[in-house]
């Protein structure tokens, strides 16, 4: 090896060092960029020649280092695993959302929720009974059975609000899905015209990942490594990202609860040949919510309401007013089938309240508790509206807490895949620092290496010669 290959060799050194350097400074730089995903310079020994030659050998020392690629950290299990599991946190999340807004429609325990309305129109009820002759409180309890429609009116309301809410989240965020999958295409072909011509990629491929992580928690979207460093990003079993082509996704179903049947309900298709999807993550949960969790409750609202006015209705009809007239239906229609919503109290004349079971006596009306009684007892059957809504109410809490408890599970979870995700590709302050030092050293100890070459240089042209003739 000649002196002026060693001089060869450390401007290589030098190279290298330096490039390890720069590398080393844009990880320190970008510790606190979201989705970075830490570099390392590969260096590889550049090896002396071994094709065999007759007036050309190699002594075998080499001819320095080699610093062309620029490593991007990343562990592709645990960034399918990430995905995996931000899905189902994300899935749970909207779950958890719904249950608590379903909680709120009944406001329950408090003094406005329906379980205290019933209990004011059952005592209403006993207070007639208790004073059968008193025109007050026949109207008292009138008033408080049209605040209790009044509360299964707000309740029905609010479940129907937030089904049309969740109902135009989904559609913006499948809008934002679409546009993130055209943003990925994108990038698919610009990190695949990198790779073809030998060029880096890394930053493009920290902001595709960036995008997909984010497509998991709205879709669950996972991903399939393709050709010159592209992936195919997958849904539900369907492509939304084949190499630089992007597909849509479009919410199909009826945008009313009240008109969901079993064959029509919200979903998501794919915008060409409406092939279902079968999403996790946020838009999951959210279907989830539109198709199982609010019309359950709504259905059974709408199954306490006729509870309600079948039992009040029959009991009430037994009876006979302060004309000695049999009593009429208290509770009926506003108009179509009787449900929670379309609930109307029927009688507004406290005068017409049967509060007797005793039907006239020649002709004078009979003034008696009886049928009023009778109606107070109700709220003690075990298989009565306060029993059935009661039980309602249980199994809405149990459902929320069991949908809390796995949430904070997930949550675990998810943070041990992230701290496991971040150990791999994160950047660490203290390894950086290590790093920039070996490197510092290293490119010391180069410029040394040529200092050293030039003073032996220096020594063979300028003081070397021959002593005499």
């Amino acid at each position: 090896m000649s002196t002026f290959s060693s001089l060869n060799a450390a401007t290589t050194a030098l190279w290298a060092q330096r490039r390890a350097l720069d590398v080393t400074g844009q990880n320190i730089a970008n510790v606190n960029t979201e989705g970075y995903s830490r570099q390392r310079v590969d260096l590889q020994a550049i090896g002396g020649s071994v094709t065999p030659a007759f007036y050309s050998t190699s002594p075998g020392i080499g001819a320095g280092v080699s610093a062309d690629d620029v490593t991007r950290i990343r562990d592709a299990f645990l960034e399918g695993r990430g995905h995996i599991e931000h899905a189902n946190g994300a899935r749970l999340t909207a779950e958890t959302d719904a249950y608590e807004l379903v909680e709120q429609a009944f406001r329950e325990p408090s003094d406005t929720g329906i379980q205290s309305l019933l209990a004011d129109m059952w005592k209403g009820w006993q207070d007639v009974a208790n004073n059968p002759k008193e025109p007050a409180a026949r109207g008292q309890v009138l008033k408080q059975l049209e605040t209790l429609v009044g509360g299964l009116h707000f309740s029905q309301a609010a479940l129907g609000a937030q089904w049309g809410q969740t109902r135009e989240n989904l559609d913006v965020l499948v809008k934002d899905v679409n546009a993130s999958a055209v943003t990925i295409a994108q990038l698919n072909k610009a990190i695949k015209g990198a790779t073809q011509s030998g060029l880096p990629a890394n930053d493009l491929a920290d902001q595709r990942d960036l995008l997909i992580m984010k497509l998991a928690d709205q879709v669950g979207a996972t991903v399939r490594p393709g050709q010159d460093g592209a992936v195919d990003v997958i849904v539900g079993g369907m492509s939304l990202v084949s190499g630089t082509q992007a597909s849509e996704f479009a919410v199909m179903g009826p945008t009313d609860p009240d008109l969901i049947t079993a064959t029509d309900k919200p979903r998501i298709v794919t915008a060409t040949g409406g092939f279902t999807v079968t999403p996790s993550g946020t838009a999951g949960g959210q279907l989830n919510s539109l198709n199982t969790i609010i019309p359950s409750y709504r259905a059974q609202m709408d199954t306490f309401a006729q509870d309600l006015a079948a039992s009040l209705n029959g009991a009430h009809t037994t009876g006979y007013d302060l004309a000695g007239n049999p009593g009429g239906p208290l509770l009926g229609s506003s108009g179509g089938p009787l449900t929670a919503e379309s609930l109307k109290v029927m009688i507004t004349d406290p005068t017409l309240v049967a509060a007797s079971s005793v039907p006239p006596i020649a002709g004078v009306p009979a003034l008696d508790n009886g049928n009023a009684d009778k109606i107070a007892q109700l709220r003690l059957s075990t298989t009565g509206t306060d029993a059935q809504y009661r039980k309602m109410i249980v199994e809405l809490g149990v459902q929320s807490a069991v949908s809390q408890r796995n949430l904070g599970i997930q949550g675990v979870i998810s943070t041990q895949v992230d701290a496991a995700r971040e150990s791999v590709s994160g950047v660490n302050l203290d390894e950086e620092m290590t790093n920039m030092l070996s490197f510092q050293h290293a490119y010391s100890a180069a410029g040394r290496m040529v200092t050293a070459i030039d003073e032996t240089l220096d020594v063979l042209i300028n003081r070397t010669g021959l002593v005499g003739r």
